[in-house]
């Protein structure tokens, strides 16, 4: 596709936070351009600077303790070219949200709790268009069909808290795109969204970019994302641009170690090691900052093996071992129901099957997988195997009790033994707390250990064990990136010795290198403490790296279980076919290919 002069063109900028230890650089001397109708994708670990260089564009950045230099110019229609740094806050409102959107990363803190989210997105379209109410109802319901939202007049009526996570990211793709920007910055847009939702929404932003020649500053730690949708790839490290080049170029033939790391450490359907790489596998970073590239001689070598199953459930003859163990964790004919609200009071209240008669068993030492779109009931199932949401019907059996009949004083003796691991990090965690007190309190609440002595020695070993230092104890859940609070739960969840922990989507939000850590570390602990794992995912590569056996589940039911192995080589239901099909292209010839088709299909609409 032949592109135009820069939209926007980036020079020398550097962002500095002032910090308790002094000036931190988050940002340094970055330059870039994005053209019309062209995608640019930001790449990198979490804290290399690409989300904080996306805000300081549209000026988002706290107004004290930062310091922004360089410049950004923005090629308005007719305005010509502006420094996006240099206006004035009412300049700003006239340019965010029309001429310049932004797909915000958490769609939960970005959305007002209080408000409905159709009158959110309706409140966009009425401050930057010359349309009436009933106009701007009618275009956002036909937005949210545009991005696949069930029931968009429901939709329009909810709330934040009443939709699942990929529901809210669709609301803030609907919202960013309501007035058809002319550059769009997305961050992590396709991140909390399942595989089939995902490639439907990417399809929709090509579509939207070739028919409004919009542009495209697209963040993302999932590099088979990038490789469908971007033209340039921007890799930064340390708030630096270590590599640029084509998708091509970057994929074939990476030059620097950074960039080899994260195409090494996401896990795809032909992954067949135990141990995923991460990024100091392949460079190592002395006390000045400087990079060290490690030779292939140095790499750790990494164990192949040819099937994953546990040794609790063998595909050839998992009825003999089912027989001859007895199961942790009993789960038969879950249903848990939800009451759809009214508009009208002689409307009648219709009830919603989130799960549909679920049945299935975990045996000791195994990682069962739980696989399906967002809304299909998977995180509805884990919070009512744990009773933080009471199933309607059905029987939860775990360590030999019957979960559905303890009293609430046993019950909550019980939960010592079976934890979770939320999706939300952030919002797991007690902002006024230190997170060494976060760790310690389900260590009160359960009188483990007899002395806060004791239980802070234990709190620091556990932050050790996945791989924080001692002196994170004394901050707070604020100052740390995403891949960070994830280890800090994972410590919170550890901290009561636990023999089964609930995983709900604990590394959709993360970028592939620390995703990889996450990963590595799950697998250690379940082999060290010998740990039982029910791990909710919408990503089926990292499913098939972490599980044992796998359930499929479709609206509340699951429509297929069995060793992940076979599911994935033979899957039987069509479901399941499509949800492998959709996964995005993971090999290198699936990338070439995909280029190929984007060149193709770019010059039959420049013709």
């Amino acid at each position: 596709m032949a592109f135009s002069a820069p939209l926007l063109q980036v020079t020398d900028l550097s962002i500095s936070f002032q910090g308790r230890q002094g000036e931190v650089q988050a940002v340094k001397d970055i330059s870039f351009q994005v053209r019309k109708g062209e995608v640019v994708a930001l790449v990198g670990e979490s804290g290399s600077g690409k989300t904080v260089t996306a805000l300081s564009l549209m000026q988002l950045l706290p107004s004290v303790g930062v310091h922004t230099s360089g410049t950004a110019l923005f090629n308005f229609p007719q305005l010509a070219l502006v420094d996006l740094l240099t206006l004035t806050e009412k300049q700003l409102q006239k340019v965010r949200g029309k001429e310049i959107a932004m797909i915000f990363q958490d769609p939960m803190s970005s959305l007002n709790p209080v408000i409905s989210c159709g009158k959110q997105v309706a409140e966009a379209l009425l401050i930057h268009l010359p349309i009436s109410k009933k106009e701007a109802y009618l275009r956002t319901i036909a937005l949210f069909e545009l991005v696949k939202l069930p029931d968009p007049e429901k939709v329009f009526r909810s709330f934040p808290h009443e939709l699942s996570g990929g529901q809210k990211q669709r609301i803030m793709i609907a919202m960013a795109m309501a007035c058809e920007p002319s550059l769009l910055i997305a961050d992590e847009p396709t991140t909390a969204l399942d595989v089939t939702v995902q490639g439907g929404i990417l399809q929709l932003l090509t579509e939207l970019r070739l028919e409004k020649q919009m542009a495209m500053l697209f963040i993302s730690h999932d590099l088979g994302v990038v490789a469908q949708i971007a033209d340039r790839i921007l890799v930064m490290y340390q708030g630096r641009v270590v590599e640029e080049g084509s998708v091509t170029q970057i994929f074939s033939n990476p030059q620097h170690p950074y960039t080899k790391a994260l195409l090494a450490c996401r896990p795809t359907l032909k992954t067949q090691v135990a141990v995923l790489p991460t990024v100091s596998d392949f460079m190592a970073v002395d006390a000045q900052g400087n990079i060290q590239d490690k030779s292939l001689s140095e790499l750790p070598p990494l164990k192949v093996v040819e099937n994953q199953q546990a040794k609790p459930i063998d595909s050839g003859n998992s009825h003999t071992q089912s027989a001859s163990r007895e199961p942790l964790l009993k789960a038969q004919d879950i249903h848990v129901e939800f009451t759809r609200s009214r508009m009208f009071f002689w409307q009648k209240k219709e009830p919603i099957k989130a799960v549909n008669g679920v049945s299935f068993e975990v045996f000791p030492g195994e990682t069962l997988g739980i696989v399906g779109e967002s809304g299909c009931g998977k995180t509805t199932l884990g919070r009512a195997l744990l009773r933080l949401i009471e199933p309607t019907q059905g029987k939860v059996v775990f360590n030999r009790k019957d979960w559905a009949t303890l009293p609430k004083e046993e019950l909550r003796k019980s939960r010592k033994d079976f934890q979770m691991i939320f999706q939300d990090p952030l919002a797991s965690l007690n902002p006024m707390m230190k997170i060494g007190e976060s760790i310690m309190e389900p260590m009160q609440v359960h009188q483990v250990l007899h002395t806060q002595r004791e239980r802070k020695q234990r709190a620091i070993e556990l932050l050790e064990t996945v791989n924080l230092s001692p002196e994170h104890f004394h901050l707070y859940p604020q100052e740390f990136s995403g891949g960070q609070l994830q280890r800090i739960c994972i410590a919170r969840a550890l901290a009561l010795e636990p023999t089964c922990i609930i995983c709900d989507e604990i590394v959709s939000s993360l970028d592939v290198s620390v995703q990889a850590q996450v990963l590595n570390l799950l697998n250690r602990l379940k082999r060290e403490l010998n740990l039982t794992l029910l791990f909710i995912t919408h990503d089926l590569s990292v499913a098939k790296f972490m599980s044992d056996r796998l359930l499929v589940m479709d609206k509340g039911q699951v429509v297929e279980q069995g060793p992940a192995q076979q599911i994935f080589s033979s899957p039987q239901q069509p479901y399941t076919k499509a949800l492998l099909q959709a996964i995005p292209a993971g090999e290198l010839t699936d990338i070439l290919a995909a280029q190929e088709k984007r060149k193709t299909y770019n010059a039959s609409i420049d013709e």
